[in-house]
Formats: structure tokens, sequence, C-alpha cells
């Protein structure tokens, strides 16, 4: 079983769900900055890594979690991966493409723009924490309904 959190590059947003999904960051509060230097991936993805699927881990259902940039692609990207998923013969019910392009406060989209375009990674990684952290509620609701939907999904297969 596979979930693939997706959004624009593939460094901040979609990391941001799989690390609160997988632990990496808090369910329960706002992380302090540092918390964000553990985080694999986070302003990191490789340009030349977009639209490929970055294992993040398993989590405690035994899905395994990745993060997929999509940059302007997204109506071909997704239904590209259920297509190819498809084609590998694994059933719908077995993966789950979650979009993670949350409203951003506009902070985050600066900070990205200079780390990922120009290279700026002292001024730009600050930024995108600091809008990640006033927008963090949002990654947290729409975490907790993706692990409320697979914990239902598991409660409906074991009856």
């Amino acid at each position: 079983m596979k979930l693939f959190y997706c959004c624009y590059g593939g460094a901040h947003t979609s990391v941001t769900c799989a690390s609160i999904h997988l632990g990496y960051l808090p369910d329960d509060r706002v992380p302090s900055p540092s918390e964000f230097a553990k985080v694999p991936f986070y302003d990191k993805m490789d340009n030349h890594k977009l639209g490929t699927p970055v294992f993040m881990g398993r989590d405690a259902l035994g899905w395994d979690i990745y993060i997929i940039g999509m940059k302007n692609v997204k109506t071909i990207v997704i239904p590209a991966m259920r297509s190819y998923l498809n084609a590998c013969g694994m059933d719908q019910s077995d993966f789950k493409l979650i979009n993670a392009l949350v409203e951003l406060h506009p902070v985050t989209s600066i900070g990205g723009l200079a780390t990922r375009k120009f290279g700026l990674i002292s001024l730009g990684r600050p930024l995108t924490i600091w809008g990640i952290r006033k927008t963090y509620t949002k990654f947290l609701a729409l975490v907790k309904e993706v692990k409320e939907n697979l914990q239902i999904r598991e409660n409906s297969l074991k009856d």
C-alpha cells in the first residue's frame, strides 16, 4: 500500500505533510524552526527528481509514504501516476494520491523561490519555515483527515 503526498515542488508542503504523518514533525503543536532541520528532504528536493516519487518512510498501518513534486503539471502527473500504478497491477484501493497543495502564507512561496530557483538557501529556507509554521494547522488538519480515512479503511478490512 502506497500513499503519495503531492505538491508543487516536492520540497515544502508534501514533505511537511509526510513528516507529520510519519512523526518526524509533531501532530499536536507547531514545531520550532530547529525541528525542520531534522526533516528528510525539507527544502532539499533536486529539480531533476520532480515527478518522481521519493520514499519518506512507512507508517504504523504499513503504508509506504512518498512525496512527489508536480510543478505546473498536476493535471498530468496524478492521472499518469494512477495509470502507471494500475498498469503495475496495483488495485486502486492500495494507493492514495493526496493533494498537499494547501493555501500557504505568501512568505513560504518567496522563500521557496529564493532557495529552489536562486540557490539562496540561507535566506530562503528560514522564510519557508516561517511561512509553513504560520499555516501549520492546515497541514495538521489534512494529515489528520488522511490518517483517519486510512484507519477507517483498515477497520473495514478487519470486519
